[in-house]
């Protein structure tokens, strides 16, 4: 995993109700192309980065939906309840490593933002292309 630098990076809704600053670099900076992230995000995936949960600070209220996920595992997908902007998403897992789930597209600086990783590219729409030298995992 990265390692945090010291530096932060500050996003949030579309609104600006719901507000957030993180440490950075990113743990990972990911796509998942899952059904389940493709209707919440409304397209065709759902870029995210991995962000240590305690480096984390939030300011705004959120709204919660427990998603059963593709792999059974739930998914605690957090949204802006005035927007409907998704902002974060939480799994069991991620949590017991410390770590929470920011959709990219929140940020507000995404100008250094490079997936490198794939998930679910099973599921993905066949006109969405994966580059050529980025890890890609057919389900998670």
């Amino acid at each position: 995993m990265t390692e945090t630098t010291g530096e932060r990076r500050t996003g949030g809704c579309l609104c600006g109700a719901v507000r957030y600053e993180t440490a950075w670099p990113p743990l990972l900076t990911g796509v998942c192309h899952c059904r389940h992230c493709q209707k919440q995000a409304g397209t065709a995936f759902s870029a995210l980065i991995a962000v240590p949960f305690a480096a984390l600070e939030r300011t705004g209220e959120l709204t919660t939906y427990e998603d059963g996920s593709e792999s059974g595992n739930p998914v605690m997908r957090k949204f802006c309840g005035k927007c409907g902007s998704p902002v974060f998403s939480e799994t069991p897992s991620g949590m017991a490593q410390g770590m929470i789930f920011i959709k990219a597209g929140t940020l507000d600086d995404t100008s250094d933002l490079a997936p490198t990783v794939h998930f679910w590219a099973s599921s993905k729409q066949n006109w969405v292309t994966i580059p050529e030298g980025v890890a890609t995992l057919e389900k998670q």
